[in-house]
């Protein structure tokens, strides 16, 4: 599997803290088959989670070297979970944050409550300025647990879905859950991620693999958990 979503950059956000927490963290996804992960730190706009693309190279090539003299099998990439805010495609062309591994494919995540606003015309804005838009963890939204046709607008009009493997399991909330059984029935999960942020029960993975086959066939279920992803890291 290819992890498109994860917070195991040290220091950066709520996830992993030191570098030993991101190598921990690291072989318990490698044992899991996980062979490739985009690290996504938050950024959000006037909030403490606000470092820098530049900050973040030096510290994801520290990870690096520390990830090849640990002999994990974990191929990184860098990029950000980019908070919604008008100020992306500025915050992009000055380089201030991470598109997934220097590509033209963003992450994007929403508020978890409250209504579904203006940001569709955000999302295509961006989609319009030639940036191909993926939408972390849908089935998390309130709105959007609430209203699936406003899902189901926004990927007909090219944005696509990063649902979390968890959400199959009843990770987070009973509603996330009966929203992305729906995504996964209606095949419109282009890819998935673990949204890992610190050690935990890595078998919780292979739970939710398991899971996923009762809505996907084996070859449904190799593109959305490696060539979609793999599409996205290397266009």
């Amino acid at each position: 599997m290819i992890d498109l979503h994860s917070h195991i950059l040290p220091g950066i956000d709520d996830g992993a803290k030191t570098f030993d927490d991101s190598l921990e963290i690291l072989r318990g996804l490698a044992s899991q088959g996980i062979t490739e992960v985009v690290l996504t730190p938050h950024y959000v706009v006037d909030t403490s989670y606000v470092s820098t693309r530049k900050a973040n190279q030096k510290i994801f090539a520290e990870l690096q070297t520390k990830i090849k003299q640990a002999n994990i099998p974990v191929q990184v990439y860098l990029a950000n979970e980019i908070y919604i805010d008008r100020e992306i495609e500025k915050l992009l062309k000055a380089e201030i944050i991470s598109p997934i591994n220097d590509t033209k494919n963003i992450l994007v995540e929403l508020p978890m409550s409250g209504e579904f606003q203006d940001y569709e015309d955000i999302l295509l804005s961006l989609k319009y300025a030639g940036w191909n838009v993926i939408l972390a963890h849908p089935e998390r939204y309130h709105s959007f647990q609430k209203n699936y046709n406003l899902i189901l607008s926004l990927v007909n009009q090219g944005i696509l879905l990063q649902s979390n493997l968890g959400s199959i399991i009843g990770q987070y909330d009973k509603e996330a859950k009966k929203t992305v059984k729906h995504l996964a029935k209606d095949k419109l999960i282009y890819c998935f991620g673990t949204d890992i942020h610190r050690v935990r029960d890595f078998s919780e993975i292979a739970k939710a693999q398991k899971k996923l086959r009762k809505y996907y066939s084996e070859e449904e279920l190799e593109e959305v958990l490696n060539r979609n992803p793999h599409k996205i890291i290397h266009p």
